[in-house]
């Protein structure tokens, strides 16, 4: 499917889902949204593993991101809401510049550092950002989940959750890896454009961007409001 479609599928198809959630919280059983978010969460990383195309690696992402939403309904709905947002956020930001590069393939994103550099950094922090890497944005939710599941006596449940996640990030490290370190790129001529013609898009995407990676010392003030 074109990017624009898959950007929909993986965001705004969301929100329905959530909201039924938020609102039947107080009614759901504990025991299917812990099993529901382990299959979500291993599935999501063992299934983006090996996965050449972007859009691939996405949808799989997604699973494993809808596995952290879903396991902290129960316990603090607000959360699961800040959670969705921060995903819908990265996730913009990405599907955007992939768009606006035409970039489909993970071995297209080497290619990428002839065209435009700095959309290949912001393409590279922003999958660093999913992976919840401290001390990206990604890392708050992920971080504040953990803390809730500890406090309400999971710890197990915290620790699985925690490995799973290594494995999203095993694969967004490995996209880096193969992109800028083992993939030369081809075509040494520099006088290339190094940026992209300013349209809505390009404007919006430096603010997407300082939002899915900038927003961790924010984590206190969103705390309280949880």
């Amino acid at each position: 499917i074109p990017l624009s479609s898959g950007m929909i599928l993986l965001t705004w198809q969301k929100i329905a889902p959530t909201a039924l959630l938020y609102q039947i919280s107080p009614s759901l059983n504990m025991e299917i949204l812990i099993m529901l978010a382990i299959l979500s969460t291993v599935l999501g990383g063992w299934g983006g593993l090996n996965q050449t195309q972007m859009r691939k690696v996405l949808a799989y992402s997604s699973i494993a991101h809808m596995g952290w939403t879903v396991i902290i309904a129960l316990i603090n709905p607000n959360l699961m809401i800040l959670s969705l947002m921060i995903y819908i956020m990265t996730t913009l930001t990405l599907f955007m510049t992939l768009n606006l590069s035409s970039t489909t393939k993970i071995k297209s994103i080497s290619n990428l550092w002839n065209k435009s550099t700095p959309m290949t950094m912001i393409i590279f922090l922003t999958l660093l950002s999913l992976g919840g890497l401290p001390p990206l944005t990604g890392f708050m939710p992920k971080w504040l989940i953990l803390q809730e599941l500890i406090i309400n006596n999971n710890p197990t449940m915290a620790i699985v959750m925690a490995l799973s996640a290594l494995l999203s990030l095993f694969f967004y490290m490995r996209i880096i890896y193969v992109s800028s370190l083992t993939m030369f790129p081809t075509n040494n001529n520099l006088k290339h454009h190094w940026f992209f013609t300013q349209t809505k898009t390009t404007n919006m995407i430096p603010t997407l961007t300082t939002i899915s990676s900038m927003l961790l010392p924010l984590t206190p003030i969103l705390i309280i409001m949880s």
